[in-house]
């Protein structure tokens, strides 16, 4: 008798925690297919580089990745000198 032991043949995926899936819905409103796909598969514990071409997966996180840090950094720095006074105009 041959038996399989489906266990050790596949991989076990992660669990989405529910930051994760909030970043890939917040992906998938913007327009982001594509990013989003690679953030299902990153999350799920598997390396996009299998599924997608190396270039376009570098193009991807260079265009989201970057983008997203310069724009946390640029709302950083509005929330620094966007101060609203607390003086009571007369």
């Amino acid at each position: 008798m041959h038996q399989l032991n489906n266990s050790s043949s596949t991989q076990s995926a992660k669990k989405i925690n529910t930051e994760q899936i909030e970043q890939i819905i917040k992906a998938i409103i913007a327009g982001k297919y594509s990013w989003a796909c690679v953030l299902i598969l990153r999350y799920s514990g598997y390396n996009p580089i299998d599924y997608i071409p190396y270039r376009t997966y570098i193009r991807l996180l260079k265009n989201n990745c970057l983008v997203d840090n310069s724009k946390s950094k640029d709302s950083e720095k509005k929330e620094v000198f966007e101060m609203n006074s607390n003086w009571i105009r007369l």
